[in-house]
């Protein structure tokens, strides 16, 4: 429509569906979905264009095809100062964006989901996977701090140890043992996700907005308390970007090999 506060993302697809429901779709499938610099940026965005849109009460965020979002791509540009402050700037954006959101946050978990796909997957209200979902934290692995959400919302959802398994990489997590241990809401084959996902969200629409809402706004609040180590994290993560560990994980994906760190050596 005309004017339409979504007609200036473009690398996010947009459906409303009935009821105030709003599906926001990752849209690079033949790249399972991975960031591009301007996708980061747009769903930094996304949430206060939900909040904005008056005739909106949930969204829905899911990615096309067979992944929900493989993180940062790769073959993005290896980023100046400036950029790593845009890129730092813009990843507080999301996570704030949807801790303040006013509306509830559904994700459709659908597949791999890694970085700062799986920061947008965990950081919403609800949660759905499918139980071969594998959620990746990533950031240890191309040597990183883990600085995008992981610090601040793993440890919540499953208890300080666990967290640092997974955040460390030790493990791959799937999505039937991220509900196991509280990181999703729910695991459900992966032709169920995205319908479960609009099921709860038509469900939600049509109940109490204020009570909804000021549910979310209210346990948020253990969220926005832990902010500082959020801001921690992330600043040490774009401290990271200019370490040598991470010109070798780039060189290795790119070679498609094994990266030999050179703090491990």
């Amino acid at each position: 429509m005309p004017g339409d506060v979504y007609d200036k993302f473009k690398s996010l697809l947009i459906e409303r569906k009935e009821n105030g429901v709003v599906l926001i779709t990752m849209n690079r499938p033949e790249k399972l979905n991975a960031m591009t610099y301007e996708m980061h940026s747009e769903l930094a965005r996304i949430w206060n264009a939900v909040e904005e849109d008056a005739a909106s009460k949930v969204a829905v965020i899911t990615g096309a095809g067979r992944a929900f979002s493989a993180g940062n791509d790769l073959n993005n540009p290896d980023p100046d100062a400036d950029m790593v402050r845009e890129i730092m700037s813009d990843a507080l954006k999301i996570v704030r964006g949807m801790i303040d959101c006013s509306k509830p946050i559904i994700s459709a978990i659908n597949g791999v989901a890694v970085g700062g796909g799986a920061q947008v997957g965990i950081l919403a209200d609800l949660s759905v996977a499918a139980e071969d979902a594998r959620i990746i934290d990533g950031h240890t692995i191309v040597g990183v701090t883990a600085g995008d959400h992981g610090a601040l919302i793993w440890p919540l959802l499953c208890g300080l140890s666990k967290a640092k398994y997974f955040l460390f990489n030790l493990d791959t997590l799937t999505g039937a043992e991220a509900e196991r241990i509280g990181v999703v809401t729910k695991a459900v084959p992966k032709e169920e996700v995205l319908p479960t996902a609009l099921e709860w969200a038509d469900r939600l629409a049509n109940m109490s907005q204020v009570g909804i809402r000021g549910t979310k706004a209210a346990m948020n609040g253990w969220l926005r308390m832990a902010m500082p180590i959020l801001e921690h994290s992330a600043a040490l993560e774009m401290a990271d970007f200019f370490h040598p560990d991470v010109h070798e994980a780039r060189a290795a994906f790119r070679e498609k090999r094994e990266p030999r760190f050179p703090s491990a050596q």
